[in-house]
């Protein structure tokens, strides 16, 4: 098994939560994601010319809220303090089938490509990711999107536990808090997963190819 190189046939992109709802939100964010957005194009070009298998994660949630648990904790995932009595809020969750929830224009799926949703930080908690991966035998998982920090920390450390050779897209991933970015791609992730730039993956599918 070389590091330095990626099977396309056993190696599969999963775009994480790039959706109009958390990308467009507000010019400040727009432009954050802008530059993520130019790499995950970047990415999703190279593994589709090498013949991947491509998914997509998307928040699904009921517009009722009636399967989103109330988690107490002590701070939003900003770090924001939780004032008392507002512990029992869902916001800010996305609604399935709304336009929040529609897949950027710049990274659109194809008809072949797999639709993920999702109802929890992580990619694979009730959803048939880990299936679709085995049932095309796929060994390496190449991953970007936003947050750096919750969901896709989430599917990375699920994807450690069921065994996947992980491959993190640095420049292709952001958070609202650059030094939990920062913290993640050099001290968390290199614990569990290749940190690459998008340049670098797609270096590892040359190699593979030479």
């Amino acid at each position: 098994m070389n590091p330095d190189h990626l099977d396309p046939a056993r190696t599969a992109l999963l775009v994480f939560d790039l959706l109009h709802g958390h990308v467009n939100k507000d010019a400040p964010t727009r432009a954050r994601f802008e530059p993520v957005i130019a790499q995950a194009g970047r990415l999703l070009g190279a593994l589709r010319e090498a013949g991947c298998m491509v998914a997509y994660a998307q928040a699904d949630h009921r517009a009722d809220r009636a399967t989103s648990a109330v988690i107490l904790r002590d701070t939003d995932n900003r770090l924001r303090p939780i004032a008392p009595g507002q512990a029992a809020s869902h916001l800010p969750l996305l609604t399935g089938g709304t336009a929040a929830t529609r897949i950027i224009e710049e990274l659109q799926p194809r008809p072949e490509d797999y639709l993920i949703p999702k109802h929890r930080w992580s990619a694979f908690h009730g959803t048939y990711l880990d299936l679709a991966l085995r049932t095309r035998g796929i060994q390496n998982l190449v991953l970007c999107g936003g947050s750096t920090d919750v969901g896709v920390a989430s599917t990375a450390y699920a994807a450690r536990d069921l065994d996947y050779q992980l491959v993190i897209a640095s420049d292709a991933c952001t958070s609202p808090e650059a030094d939990n970015h920062a913290q993640f791609m050099t001290r968390i992730f290199p614990r569990m997963a290749r940190v690459r730039s998008v340049a670098q993956v797609q270096e590892m599918l040359r190699g593979a190819a030479g």
